[in-house]
């Protein structure tokens, strides 16, 4: 089933795989408003934190003029890793939805779950697994593509 929302994390994703980065898209929307997107740029900006939900979460600050993202919804590809996960949670991001699970990195559920730690305050709601065949397929190409070079 295609969700319109995490199709345009996807495209986010598609651009970074073109870029030679590994392939995670993050998208922003304020009620059905779509405000900030991005992809990794990790190896293209040459910082172990331009993830792509650090990079939308930045740009919809500046969208917003605050630093609160209370009312914004976040999608992105992959369940995000700790450093992520933080940031969404200092933003008070109300819902988190991520398509693969990450059994190496995530924190959202596939490692481990820091998001029911009442971290930062935040009430952060999460989902994952949506679109999540397409989201690991995504993935799992891109990495056989990289082994195969």
């Amino acid at each position: 089933m295609k969700n319109n929302k995490m199709q345009a994390a996807l495209n986010e994703a598609r651009l970074a795989a073109k870029a030679g980065e590994v392939p995670v898209g993050a998208a922003i929307f304020l009620s059905d408003k779509l405000i900030s997107s991005a992809h990794n740029e990790t190896i293209s900006r040459s910082m172990p934190d331009a993830h792509a939900e650090i990079l939308a979460i930045r740009k919809a600050c500046e969208v917003l003029g605050d630093w609160r993202l209370s009312d914004c919804e976040l999608y992105v590809t992959l369940e995000p890793c700790a450093m992520c996960t933080g940031t969404i949670m200092l933003a008070k991001i109300k819902r988190l939805y991520f398509g693969a699970y990450d059994a190496q990195s995530g924190v959202c559920g596939g490692k481990i779950d820091i998001t029911r730690e009442n971290l930062f305050g935040s009430n952060l709601e999460v989902y994952g697994g949506i679109c999540e065949k397409e989201c690991s397929e995504l993935l799992s190409d891109f990495f056989s593509n990289v082994r195969n070079k």
